[in-house]
C-alpha cells in the first residue's frame, strides 16, 4: 500500500510561503492569547524560512532534511495545540495550532521530495 505523492516541492514550497504568514496572523485575528501567538509565529517564521529554502535555486537544506523539519513542525504544533488547550483553556487556539499540525502532515505527506536533474 503506497501513498501518491503527487505534489512537487516546488508547489509545496508556495503552499507553505503562502500559509506561513497566514498562520503568524491568525492568532492576532482571532484574538488568541498571547501564548498561542507566540507559538503560532515561531512556527510561521520557521516554516516560511524553510519555504524559502526549499523554492531557491541553491538548497543548503538537503530534501530528506526539510521533509523531516517538515514534520517535526507538525508534531510541534500539534503537541503546543494540545498543551496550550489544558494548560490555558484556550480551546479555539489548541485546536487551530493541532489543526496546523494536522495540514502540515498532510502537505508533507503527499509531496514528492525530488527534483528534475539539473535544477
Amino acid at each position: 500500500m503506497g501513498g501518491s505523492r503527487s505534489i512537487p516541492l516546488s508547489v509545496h514550497a508556495a503552499i507553505e510561503m503562502v500559509a506561513a504568514p497566514a498562520i503568524m496572523a491568525a492568532p492576532l485575528l482571532l484574538g488568541f492569547g498571547e501564548a498561542p501567538a507566540v507559538v503560532a509565529f515561531a512556527i510561521g517564521a520557521v516554516l516560511l524560512g524553510l519555504a524559502v529554502e526549499a523554492a531557491g535555486p541553491r538548497r543548503g537544506v538537503p530534501l530528506s532534511a526539510h521533509a523531516a523539519c517538515d514534520y517535526a513542525i507538525a508534531a510541534l504544533a500539534a503537541i503546543a495545540g494540545l498543551v496550550i488547550g489544558v494548560a490555558t483553556g484556550e480551546w479555539a487556539a489548541g485546536v487551530f495550532l493541532a489543526g496546523v499540525g494536522v495540514g502540515q502532515v498532510a502537505l508533507t505527506a503527499s509531496t514528492r521530495f525530488s527534483v528534475p536533474l539539473g535544477a
